[in-house]
């Protein structure tokens, strides 16, 4: 059996005692006033202990100052080991390191970033040229595999992507491919377009507030500027300035309040003629007209017989 299995994990007496000397070097590696209360110790081996310190650092909550301190066989002085700051159960820790690849979020690229493409991207399928051997702006190929290195996409000046493609002949299966769009290196791939237009429904689709409120749908919109490929039967480009996604990627049951056909407002409807004209003043007499009754006018001697007031 080894010594170091033998040795024993109960505190040396000297070195638990010896809390003044790991507090003192502990306020001298820790700035002024953030060593709080002595939280308990540790047995790292024979003669060596290891003393917490609680840590009243803003932004260091749940951490404690470690001050180790040790003392040689047979002596009686204990030394110092060392001072550290470590995390505690209840810490607040950083967030575990992820890679730069999986960090990435939309909109964090600026003028000048490369963004190297992972050859296994699922996102991108392999495109149709015609022919057994890559194209020679693929990814895979041997001229590209040359130019890029493990991480960092740094293209040579004597060879840019942009001079390695050439034009095929006219009326090959390549020229066939290229005017169809199928000669790139490499084209989406069926989970690249079902992602893409899962994110550009979220953003500007039939579900969003402003769909939900808008006179009518942007497949009836004039502003509406149609795509190729099998995205172009759900999608469009907005092309007015006034609209919300102007220059933006709309799927056609999205709409906005610049629809073009909102302008042909409907004509407000026309009140009917009211029943009882209240514009007018009608005459109404105190007195009834002499010829409007059906008994003659007669003195009052000749109407007293009869009993007429």
């Amino acid at each position: 059996m080894s010594a170091a299995t033998t040795r024993s994990r109960t505190p040396d007496r000297l070195c638990a005692e010896a809390v003044d000397l790991a507090r003192a070097a502990a306020e001298e590696a820790a700035a002024p006033g953030v060593i709080g209360e002595h939280v308990g110790l540790l047995s790292e081996g024979d003669r060596v202990v290891t003393h917490y310190f609680e840590c009243k650092e803003l932004g260091y909550r749940g951490w404690r100052w470690a001050a180790t301190v040790a003392r040689a066989s047979r002596a009686k002085i204990v030394t110092l080991d060392e001072v550290v700051l470590l995390p505690g159960p209840d810490a607040v820790l950083a967030p575990e390191w992820v890679p730069w690849s999986e960090r990435l979020r939309p909109g964090d690229m600026g003028p000048g970033d490369l963004l190297p493409t992972d050859a296994e991207d699922l996102r991108l399928e392999p495109g149709y040229s015609g022919e057994d051997e890559p194209a020679v702006n693929a990814p895979v190929s041997h001229e590209m595999a040359d130019l890029v290195e493990a991480e960092d996409a740094e293209v040579t000046a004597t060879a840019p992507p942009a001079a390695l493609p050439t034009t095929p002949a006219r009326g090959s299966i390549s020229a066939v491919a290229e005017e169809l769009g199928l000669r790139r290196a490499r084209v989406l791939s069926r989970y690249g377009l079902h992602t893409a237009a899962d994110r550009w429904e979220d953003s500007f689709g039939a579900k969003t507030p402003m769909a939900q409120a808008a006179p009518a749908t942007c497949v009836s919109c004039g502003f509406l500027t149609p795509i190729g490929g099998s995205l172009g039967q759900a999608f469009g480009v907005c092309a007015n300035e006034f609209s919300p996604a102007d220059g933006r990627v709309v799927s056609l049951a999205y709409g906005c309040g610049g629809h073009s056909e909102a302008a042909v407002m409907p004509k407000p409807p026309q009140p009917p003629a009211p029943v009882i004209d209240e514009t007018r003043v009608d005459p109404f007499p105190l007195r009834p007209a002499a010829d409007s009754g059906s008994v003659p006018a007669l003195p009052d001697e000749a109407t007293a017989e009869l009993g007429h007031a």
